[in-house]
């Protein structure tokens, strides 16, 4: 017998639970956006490749490292290689740079390197603040179990925190502080860019050349991106034809999350496309977190789930991301019932997947099979959730959580990690957050076990922890995504 499917009448009476979204701060700001394009690019480009090997770290900080892909990984090789100065050096400073920058291309080492350098007391640490910065970065590319490296990281941070009370240089000062609040590897390649391009001329700048560069080049990716941003006309039409009130205004903010992890100028239609998506995404956890009654949440998920698990699981992988409407609606459920999960862990079953991060990882993923040596498989890894992708999960749903848990409070919610722990352990909000505090840095860790173990393409795995860092950025000091006054 044929089933029919009834319309559900219009209901204007029907008391929705609406928020009062703070709105878009941008605009039509970047449809008038205009910036230099400089001629000179690549005579620039030829001129600080003249700079050589030995400026890896200045090059990823300033932005430029793309544009010098192959030589960084024969430089980093032959480091890697180096049995007799490099890694293995007698310096502390080279060390801990050596470390930190082989660990970030994916090498193996063993972070007992660093037991030379132990003092009488046990503690490896430096009276040099550039040598401690560089030890503490490097520090922080620690997996489960490695001591030696939390034993750095504790002792040393105690140092910076003392050293950000004395009288140093205001650059220096600078760089202690960013370096307390979000260690380099951790740090959003574009944001860290424009911050070093200002500090490294302050420094005092060793190649002119490269300074003027890494400018032209920044200035040159900003247009491309602003020129992306025409998309605020396809969105603006997109309101005008629907009702979209009960939605979020945040086309810039899911641009902006995009070219976090896919910044390179050849990711241009990749951009503009997962930008869209990633919009349509979020219009769909809004239906449900903030318009739909319980009976329409029930009813679109059935409606989806006739597609059936077998169905689904042939979905190309940008299309499954409409899938994760069945986690949407658990959280309705949680929040319509005022149920509490029993422990952290249950929450984040459901959680996790409902995070836009895990959305934003399967979209810019599918993106690099144009430009890497991924392929489908690398693809379909990703939704076997290994450890780097819950982990960047992880990151995404819990720092959230932190930063929203008070001003969530005021309104009818879905029931957050925080509240869960503080039921789990019956403790106090605060020691909730610092128990969530240590599953982060817990989720880090499972990041860079992986990243280092993972026979996969470098890329696909640089860009998932690219999803962790803008989650970490945009949620640092407050939801940045609810109140976008604070990313200007």
């Amino acid at each position: 017998m044929a089933t029919t499917c009834s319309p559900i009448a219009s209901a204007p009476h029907l008391q929705r639970k609406l928020r009062h979204y703070c709105p878009s701060p941008w605009g039509d700001f970047f449809l008038n956006y205009v910036t230099c394009t400089p001629s000179q690019l690549l005579s620039m480009k030829e001129m600080a490749h003249k700079g050589g090997g030995g400026l890896v770290d200045t090059l990823q900080r300033i932005g430029v490292d793309y544009h010098y892909k192959k030589e960084i990984d024969d430089l980093i090789c032959s480091i890697y290689n180096d049995k007799d100065y490099g890694i293995y050096s007698s310096d502390l400073y080279i060390t801990s740079l050596q470390f930190y920058l082989l660990r970030k291309h994916g090498y193996t080492i063993s972070a007992d390197v660093f037991e030379k350098f132990r003092d009488k007391q046990g503690n490896i640490s430096s009276d040099d603040v550039n040598c401690l910065l560089m030890l503490y970065d490097a520090a922080q590319m620690r997996t489960h179990g490695e001591e030696i490296l939390e034993d750095m990281i504790t002792f040393n941070k105690s140092r910076l925190q003392y050293l950000m009370m004395k009288n140093l240089e205001p650059e220096l000062a600078e760089e202690v502080r960013c370096t307390l609040e979000t260690p380099r590897f951790r740090r959003v390649e574009r944001v860290e860019a424009r911050r070093y391009i200002s500090l490294y001329k302050k420094k005092g700048v060793q190649y002119e050349t490269l300074l003027d560069f890494a400018k032209l080049d920044y200035n040159i990716l900003q247009a491309i991106y602003c020129d992306e941003l025409e998309l605020t006309i396809w969105w603006k039409d997109l309101q005008s034809w629907t009702d979209l009130s009960f939605a979020w205004d945040r086309m810039v903010e899911m641009h902006f999350w995009i070219l976090g992890a896919l910044y390179e100028p050849y990711y241009s239609y990749s951009r503009t496309m997962l930008t869209k998506f990633t919009l349509l995404a979020s219009l769909l956890d809004d239906f449900y977190d903030n318009y739909s009654t319980t009976e329409e949440s029930t009813m679109f998920t059935t409606a989806i789930e006739r597609w059936n698990e077998q169905t689904t699981g042939k979905f190309p992988a940008h299309m499954k991301v409409i899938c994760t409407a069945k986690f949407y609606h658990a959280e309705v459920k949680w929040r319509d019932e005022h149920y509490v999960p029993t422990n952290v862990d249950e929450h984040l079953q459901i959680s996790m997947h409902s995070s836009v991060c895990m959305q934003i990882i399967n979209l810019v993923l599918i993106s690099l099979r144009d430009v890497t040596t991924s392929t489908e498989d690398d693809v379909d890894w990703v939704f076997t959730f290994p450890k780097i992708i819950r982990g960047v999960s992880t990151v995404g749903r819990i720092i959230n959580d932190i930063v929203s848990h008070e001003r969530e409070q005021a309104s009818l919610h879905v029931v957050s990690t925080v509240q869960t722990c503080m039921k789990q352990y019956g403790i106090t909000a605060e020691q909730a957050k610092e128990k969530l505090t240590v599953m982060i840095e817990e989720a880090w860790m499972d990041m860079v076990q992986d990243y280092l173990h993972e026979k996969r393409p470098m890329e696909l795995l640089e860009k998932s922890v690219d999803v962790a860092r803008m989650m970490d950025f945009f949620y640092k000091r407050d939801d940045a995504y609810t109140l976008p006054l604070s990313l200007k």
